[in-house]
């Protein structure tokens, strides 16, 4: 059984026997040609390993029985599996670089679905602010329990009125059916096509309807709710008590399927990272300038961005679109993704000092447990997809395209046989060194 690493080693010492072992085994991992963009969410990708980040910290085993408020009524037996999952999907350190894509969309989907299995019984889809605290802080307490960060509540920016109905009107399960086409929402929602779903919002526009109905109730005009903008924040506090309300007549694992699928379309939508300045950048690089120093500028720029968190793919490619047009609007007319061979993976967190970046699947995923080799997520460290420049200081990428296409998710194979042994001695230390990276 692999042992905790432990943080009282000698730094550089570490990284030098990693470096002399990987070393011998031949060298630096091969580097292949980046390749033009190719982003639809429907071609099959050409198979390739989906390379697992395997960590060495082995998961926090020692699971205790929290003591929990006594005054919560949800049935957290009825989510019970869904809770482990989101535990490992929010485990301890590695919650705030899995947050956007993994943590905060499973932990979402959990309370969802806790509350709409619940509805069950108590014939409401919401909670009020003093039985929302009390749940809430049960909840937190038993995913620490079993391993996840303490401050996952914090991390996901959720508050108890998350749990309420808020200015939604409705909260009744009884007055939701009587309102609501309950079978025509369930029929577009009972399953969702995790790959069409984005582009065609078959599950998402029937939500949306259900929501505007639900919303139109106690408004002096019913065409007002027509008006209200899609985000307002009466439509989206009802969009949360439609999704609990499919969640009850879905079992958890289905629930948690379609909430998952629903949330990975926001995801995907935008960029995460937080841009730093740009002043040094657009100095080397603005008016053709010195390609040397310009790249030199690019790469320091791009190392910030590389030690915020793991994104998607599409993440990457939105991430890359809007440096683009905030370049371009910064008078850099050059294309320097391909002047400074900038590739999507770059745009990630990075795996120790060579350089490999991690793009999560586009696809929902979770991060694994297993009691040799700790906590795991599927990586790709193979994808080595050039970043595209922008045509126009105003296009931003879209999956939904027909004309460009990119692979979805990692394809199975069963040639594991085929790499060679520097890319496995590598792969045993990815999360030696990402987690000695962080912690820098």
């Amino acid at each position: 059984m692999r042992q905790r690493v432990s943080f009282s080693l000698t730094l550089p010492l570490t990284l030098l026997l990693l470096l002399c072992v990987y070393e011998s085994r031949g060298g630096s991992v091969r580097n292949t040609e980046a390749i033009a963009p190719d982003i639809s969410s429907t071609v099959n990708p050409q198979p390739f390993l989906p390379l697992l980040a395997p960590s060495p910290l082995t998961a926090f085993t020692n699971y205790s029985i929290p003591k929990l408020s006594g005054l919560c009524t949800l049935n957290f037996s009825a989510a019970g599996n869904m809770m482990s999952v989101t535990a490992t999907d929010c485990w301890a350190s590695f919650a705030p670089l899995l947050a956007d894509v993994v943590c905060c969309p499973q932990f979402d989907a959990t309370l969802a679905t806790l509350i709409g299995q619940s509805s069950k019984y108590s014939r409401m889809l919401a909670l009020n602010v003093t039985h929302a605290k009390h749940c809430l802080s049960d909840v937190e307490k038993i995913l620490e329990g079993q391993g996840a960060n303490e401050n996952i509540q914090k991390i996901c920016s959720i508050e108890p009125e998350t749990l309420t109905g808020a200015s939604c009107p409705v909260t009744e399960v009884d007055t939701f059916e009587s309102t609501v086409d309950s079978s025509k929402l369930l029929g577009a929602c009972r399953k969702v096509d995790l790959v069409n779903e984005c582009c065609d919002q078959v599950c998402e526009n029937a939500i949306l309807d259900a929501a505007r109905t639900i919303a139109a109730i106690g408004m002096p005009n019913s065409k007002g709710v027509n008006l209200l903008p899609e985000h307002s924040t009466r439509i989206d506090d009802c969009k949360n008590i439609v999704l609990r309300w499919l969640a009850s007549n879905l079992d958890p694992s289905s629930a948690n399927k379609v909430l998952r699928g629903l949330s990975n379309c926001k995801v995907n939508k935008v960029c995460p990272l937080v841009f730093p300045n740009m002043t040094t950048v657009v100095k080397e690089c603005a008016n053709g300038g010195n390609q040397t120093a310009c790249c030199k500028a690019m790469d320091s720029y791009v190392s910030q961005l590389q030690q915020q968190s793991f994104i998607t793919n599409l993440q990457a490619l939105n991430c890359a679109a809007s440096l683009g047009v905030k370049l371009q609007k910064a008078n850099v007319s050059d294309n320097v993704y391909n002047l400074c061979h900038i590739n999507l993976k770059d745009f990630s967190l990075q795996v120790g000092s060579q350089e490999y970046g991690c793009l999560l699947p586009s696809l929902p995923s979770d991060a694994t447990y297993d009691i040799t080799s700790g906590i795991s997520f599927i990586c790709d460290l193979n994808d080595n997809i050039a970043a595209p420049w922008p045509s126009s200081s105003s296009e931003h990428p879209s999956s939904c395209k027909k004309t460009t296409k990119l692979p979805t998710v990692p394809k199975a194979t069963s040639a594991q046989s085929g790499l060679i042994n520097e890319d496995l001695i590598f792969l045993s230390f990815f999360s030696s060194l990402l987690v000695l990276k962080v912690l820098l």
